[in-house]
């Protein structure tokens, strides 16, 4: 069993049988091809991108980030070199994917037009969509070419790799903060917050 979860590839296919079985033991199968079930399923995806993307984000702002002093300099390239790289492959991916996901849900769902022009009553889920396009920006334009400087994926000069070191931080944090209203919107529009 070790064996098995010790392959995230395993783990993720096993993950994705699982979710198969569930919607065949629902009795859901024969929904399949219809609008509001692929609606639904883009939906899912939507959250499944958001998931990882805000988690990364918050794994970078709430763990590594502030662990980043405590870390002897010695190891501390283990981080830049492989983890950090890594997570923000998948931090921009997630960025990507989450954005075309749900603006793909808002146009099936017939208010995509609606929610960007904040028109009622979509207007939460406007907004939500706004500042999730923000921070999605923020990722592929600000963020990662800065963070290649910083980690040194991209040779710069030792202040200009400061620098962007500070930016691509600095962004982060503001993604950050856009994070909490971002999602408060998001849930909102379902569920009569605003």
């Amino acid at each position: 069993m070790a064996a098995f979860f010790s392959s995230l590839g395993k783990t993720i296919i096993a993950g994705i049988v699982i979710l198969i079985a569930l919607i065949l033991i629902a009795g859901n199968a024969g929904n399949l091809g219809s609008m509001p079930w692929m609606t639904f399923f883009m939906r899912y995806l939507h959250v499944l991108s958001g998931v990882m993307w805000i988690g990364l984000l918050w794994y970078f702002n709430f763990v590594q980030t502030p662990s980043m002093p405590k870390i002897p300099d010695e190891q501390k390239p283990a981080v830049g070199k492989v983890i950090a790289p890594t997570a923000l492959f998948w931090f921009r991916w997630a960025a990507l994917s989450t954005v075309i996901t749900g603006l793909l849900v808002a146009g099936m769902s017939g208010y995509l037009g609606t929610a960007l022009t904040l028109g009622k009553p979509f207007t939460a889920i406007g907004i939500g969509m706004w500042l999730a396009l923000v921070m999605a920006f923020n990722v592929w334009f600000i963020i990662w070419p800065n963070q290649k400087k910083a980690l040194g994926i991209v040779t710069v000069s030792a202040e200009e790799k400061a620098a962007a070191a500070k930016l691509a931080g600095m962004t982060s944090r503001i993604n950050t903060m856009l994070s909490i209203p971002m999602l408060f919107c998001m849930v909102a529009q379902q569920n009569g917050g605003l």
